[in-house]
């Protein structure tokens, strides 16, 4: 005779909810990225974070930084951004400032492309936060990320 498992947790039923919702989310947006501009969610997300620099104080994004925006690691992301730069849709360059600092910007091809894909992106968005309102198990989730609307602060903790 084998015990019964022990029931889930709140938090652990609602941890295997946000990953499902994430799941399906990623997996809508990455056909519809790559289907439409040849773009990985990866790709698309990088090139965002990364045009939202600006020329102020702290304006532009140290590796670390932008790793964290991603959610990837810096190993990962300084391949994603070689691979982007080898496709022209990046440039690094120094910091005036100082010489051990390697700042990255998006290329005028990469604007275009995610201008191109950005509403792409958002209707990908829309539509797989749709269908998983209608899962009974996500739809609180959903309700989560529709009401939450101050973009994120690059860098903060």
């Amino acid at each position: 005779m084998t015990a019964a498992a022990p029931a889930p947790t709140a938090p652990a039923h609602g941890w295997r909810a946000l990953s499902r919702l994430h799941g399906r989310i990623e997996s809508h947006l990455e056909h519809a990225l790559q289907t439409g501009h040849g773009l990985s969610t990866r790709e698309y997300s990088l090139l965002d974070v990364l045009s939202r620099q600006h020329d102020g104080e702290g304006g532009h994004l140290q590796m670390k930084q932008v790793a964290d925006s991603v959610v990837l690691s810096q190993s990962a992301t300084t391949r994603l951004v070689t691979r982007l730069e080898d496709r022209g849709l990046l440039a690094r360059y120094l910091c005036p400032t100082d010489r051990r600092g390697i700042y990255t910007n998006v290329s005028e091809a990469g604007l275009k492309l995610l201008e191109e894909a950005r509403p792409t992106n958002d209707a990908a968005l829309r539509e797989a936060l749709t269908e998983a309102a209608e899962d009974q198990q996500l739809a609180s989730l959903v309700r989560a990320v529709e009401a939450t609307r101050t973009p994120a602060v690059v860098g903060a903790a």
